[in-house]
């Protein structure tokens, strides 16, 4: 949703404005046309010219500035906009806005665009928490304006509280939602991510190579379309998503607690964690000592978690996700058909650019109407977008 998008970025004056750097660097890095504007404060902090190197555009920082002979700047962008992002948006800078002021070249361009605006706040946690301040951003929110909501931390003022600038990584998540439509608003998508672990013992467990890319692919692109998202993770080294309840689980017997205990309240259930099918009949409380050359561990089968969704007499729509390295279009077929899914999404896990622990992946699509699509290679987060594509297609005919 950000490559080719041309995105003004203002620029406020505040100790945050360093993070708007890094912010640009997100954006251009995704394919994004970014123009700069900055306030006469923001220069006390960042020069104009790290935003014009980074940028590759002119930086804008005087509202009397003519483009070309008949192009007035601020007319200009606010028309071409499509979406603006606001970091740090400081309380001067949002008080103006709530109110009608346009006495500068940001404000200006604010007050003119019909391009979604994205406010990231960052002030004194006494600014922040002043009614002033909170009728401003709420009277802003209320006139459809977006905001991605400061955290809690040390400020640069000495103040420990809310009031912290969010993470560059959260305000490029947040430009996300806004460039997307909300065609899954009113929605609630289950989606189960990464391995599970079966204890040997203290010490060792079964598990497999799932990393939960492709489950918290799902579920960020679920969130920028607007559903109530709820992951159920087992362990991964990812960052939780933002706008995403997160439910994390160790078992496959925990994962199926969470899972049956919330599928009532769900219209969506996608299934892409690699839940493993065994676990030992016996846990050892102790540590299993090295004292033979080998040794037997009883397996006993987990439950399958898909198989009983699918049973339901009233069920969500529901996706499985079959990893295979053979036979992938068969078993993927096979799967679904035992196992009563709407749609299927199989991938050859043996191939080095797809499957676990890999940004990319190949994948073919199954639907329950006997038809298919072929992925091809692409990001996680681009299949994430294409199997939620599908899922609306079929909810709107379901």
């Amino acid at each position: 949703m950000i490559a080719n998008k041309k995105i003004i970025l203002g620029v406020c004056g505040g100790i945050a404005a360093y993070k708007a750097i890094e912010l640009l660097r997100l954006l251009t890095k995704a394919g994004a046309d970014v123009h700069v504007i900055m306030t006469r404060a923001a220069q006390e902090f960042v020069t104009p010219l790290t935003f014009q190197t980074l940028s590759s555009n002119p930086v804008h920082t005087e509202l009397f500035n003519l483009i070309a002979e008949q192009e007035i700047g601020h007319i200009s962008l606010a028309d071409q906009a499509d979406l603006f992002i606001v970091v740090p948006a400081t309380a001067n800078i949002i008080g103006k806005i709530a109110v009608g002021i346009a006495d500068d070249m940001l404000t200006t361009t604010i007050m003119a665009t019909k391009a979604p605006v994205l406010f990231a706040p960052a002030m004194n946690v006494n600014m922040f928490s002043n009614p002033i301040y909170q009728e401003n951003e709420h009277k802003l929110r209320r006139l459809g304006y977006l905001f991605v909501d400061p955290i809690r931390g040390s400020l640069a003022c000495g103040w420990e509280g809310e009031g912290k600038l969010a993470a560059p990584e959260a305000v490029f998540e947040g430009a996300h939602a806004a460039l997307t439509e909300k065609n899954l608003r009113g929605r609630t998508i289950l989606i189960t991510a990464g391995p599970t672990r079966e204890e040997i013992d203290p010490v060792r467990y079964i598990s497999n190579h799932s990393s939960g890319k492709m489950g918290y692919a799902l579920a960020r692109g679920a969130c920028r379309r607007g559903a109530n998202v709820l992951l159920i993770s087992g362990p991964t080294a990812l960052t939780k998503p933002d706008g995403v309840r997160v439910v994390a689980v160790t078992s496959a017997s925990e994962m199926q607690s969470e899972v049956m205990a919330r599928v009532s309240a769900c219209d969506v259930v996608i299934k892409a964690a690699a839940v493993a099918d065994y676990r030992p009949l016996v846990r050892n409380a102790l540590k299993i000592k090295k004292k033979t050359e080998s040794t037997t561990i009883e397996l006993v089968k987990n439950p399958d978690i898909l198989a009983e969704l699918g049973a339901m007499e009233q069920r969500p729509f529901l996706v499985g996700f079959a990893a295979e390295t053979d036979a992938l279009a068969e078993n993927a077929e096979k799967k679904m058909r035992e196992k009563n899914l709407d749609m299927i999404v199989g991938n050859d896990v043996s191939q080095i650019d797809a499957g676990f622990n890999v940004d990319t992946n190949r994948a073919l699509l199954f639907f329950r109407d006997g038809s298919s699509c072929d992925c091809g290679l692409m990001s996680k987060d681009q299949l994430a977008g294409a199997i939620l594509d599908h899922v609306v297609a079929r909810l709107q005919t379901r």
